[in-house]
């Protein structure tokens, strides 16, 4: 996960996959804001802000 001092993006290749696809990553893209599926979808890497598991 991103943090203030350290910021973390994923491209499309390297999208994290949470507990197998169970959970879910939340991303700040370049089309807004959207979970893991949506972006690899759209085919948009972004900043990952979180995990929900």
């Amino acid at each position: 996960m991103s943090r203030p001092g350290l910021r973390q993006y994923a491209s499309v290749e390297k999208m994290p996959r949470v507990m197998n696809g169970l959970g879910i990553a939340i991303l700040s893209t370049s089309k807004g804001i959207m979970t893991d599926a949506k972006a690899r979808k759209e085919n948009v890497g972004g900043e990952v802000l979180c995990y929900i598991y």
